[in-house]
């Protein structure tokens, strides 16, 4: 199961063209994943390309050429949404996607050299049953830097998605310690492939898998992988990680 995901063909910054799409979908089924959520970016430069409707329609499609193909992978309807101060309201009008399209998990992205408090945010939708999931904070200074706040997020509902390229070392060393920090520290709650495409931003997530596993044992691996995005799947509550860990990073 990968909950973040740019598959879609010539919506964002992912395939364009419906080829590019496919090759895509069949490295993810050959990495071992049967469903992913399709992600486009929503707000910000793609504000105007990426609605609702135009992003479920195109799930639609691409899992008819997916069954037409023979690839055996589910493609559900979802959305990396840009922070913006409109998120509560864009959610009550059905503008921005959550998660699977189950109304339980939004998918939010942070500017990467601006920080911006979202603990209000993170009460505000988390009391009206959204809970917000950070996508990719060890690529983002301004946050790391802040470990305490965003402790405190997580503290009021929030959660952190890893990305499975990240802990192999797709991009960097640097990135890579601040991955595997956040998971020895028990901060992150998922692990996704943000991919983009079948090469060096394709999936690896079996072999992140492996790796957290090596380090931190089959049970955190599985929670990360593969409960934990189930969930998200289903629209249910996520699984605490358990209590800080430092050992293994590095």
């Amino acid at each position: 199961m990968d909950l973040h995901c740019h598959c879609l063909p010539d919506l964002d910054d992912g395939p364009a063209s419906l080829w590019e799409s496919l090759m895509l979908c069949q490295a993810l089924a050959d990495d071992g994943i049967s469903a992913v959520i399709a992600t486009p970016h929503q707000l910000g430069g793609f504000e105007a390309s990426t609605d609702a409707r135009r992003i479920r329609r195109a799930v639609e499609q691409l899992n008819n050429e997916l069954r037409d193909q023979g690839v055996d992978l589910k493609v559900l309807p979802g959305a990396e949404v840009r922070l913006d101060e409109r998120l509560d309201t864009l959610l009550a009008t059905g503008e921005i996607l959550t998660l699977a399209d189950k109304g339980r998990h939004l998918l939010v992205e942070f500017p990467e050299e601006v920080f911006i408090d979202i603990e209000p945010l993170v009460a505000q939708l988390h009391a009206r049953g959204v809970g917000i999931i950070i996508a990719h904070p060890e690529r983002r200074a301004a946050l790391l830097g802040r470990p305490r706040v965003l402790r405190r997020w997580l503290d009021r509902g929030a959660a952190v998605q890893i990305t499975a390229a990240s802990l192999v070392g797709g991009f960097g060393p640097a990135v890579a310690r601040a991955a595997w920090t956040l998971i020895a520290r028990r901060m992150a709650a998922l692990v996704a492939t943000d991919a983009h495409d079948r090469g060096a931003g394709g999936p690896r997530m079996t072999e992140a898998y492996e790796m957290i596993s090596d380090r931190f044992g089959p049970e955190l691996a599985r929670r990360l992988c593969i409960e934990n995005p189930t969930r998200v799947l289903r629209g249910d509550r996520l699984v605490p990680v358990g209590s800080e860990e430092r050992q293994g990073v590095g």
